[in-house]
């Protein structure tokens, strides 16, 4: 049986994130590696479900100067001609963009995107029952992806148009983070406070107000998308 779901993390925050919460309910044994630290990510094997990249602080075109994000490029290819869900959050996702051949960085005078933002569905977003209305996510950063060739636009916002795409069938890449609690993204409040004086960030106050309001909504989208994507065969 395929029960075995390879995430792959760029840091050391704990475990308690809405992946790992709704696969270990779900009996998927999450399977945490960290090529930052010198984890090495193996072959395609029978029993791996899927595999989630997550964000974090490394650029996706800087395999040059991060040696282990060539470790990651692999596995995404791999994972691509595989065929198995995956699922790229932020990073993640620029990642599989640039994988696939598209820019993935900073766009130029880009306001940063630190707090709750509202997404609008795409018409195939809409369409493919990816996101219905406009919703409010948790979101953390200042890069973003263009379209790779042959994906499908799913949402996005004025900021940052594009949020979310598919490739083929199992693909998906997400540049907001609904994987993280209220609790995850407190610890982000406090470990970057320099952040506060950058453009586009929402206060603090704002910040709490928007995650009281829609905290809830964002987790219940997401266990939904989970669902949809990792569902056993």
């Amino acid at each position: 049986m395929r029960n075995r779901v390879i995430l792959v993390r760029h840091g050391d925050d704990p475990p308690d994130d809405r992946v790992v919460t709704w696969m270990t309910a779900q009996g998927f044994e999450p399977d945490i590696r960290r090529p930052f630290a010198g984890d090495t990510l193996g072959e395609v094997e029978d029993d791996i479900a899927g595999t989630v990249i997550y964000g974090g602080k490394y650029n996706a075109y800087d395999a040059p100067l991060h040696p282990f994000l060539a470790e990651e490029y692999r596995w995404i290819a791999a994972c691509l001609e595989a065929d198995i869900p995956m699922l790229g959050i932020c990073q993640g996702a620029q990642m599989i963009a640039h994988h696939l051949g598209a820019f993935a960085g900073a766009r130029e005078g880009g306001a940063h995107e630190f707090g709750y933002y509202e997404l609008t569905p795409t018409e195939a977003g809409r369409a493919e029952g990816f996101l219905l209305e406009q919703q409010h996510f948790t979101q953390a950063h200042f890069h973003t992806y263009e379209l790779p060739e042959g994906a499908v636009s799913l949402a996005g916002n004025a900021n940052y148009p594009e949020q979310a795409f598919r490739y083929g069938t199992k693909a998906y890449g997400l540049q907001f983070h609904p994987e993280v609690t209220i609790e995850g993204f407190r610890r982000w409040q406090a470990q970057w406070p320099d952040v506060y004086a950058r453009p586009g960030v929402q206060s603090r106050e704002m910040q709490e107000n928007l995650m009281m309001q829609h905290d809830r909504a964002q987790a219940d989208w997401f266990f939904k998308f989970l669902e949809t994507l990792f569902r056993k065969t």
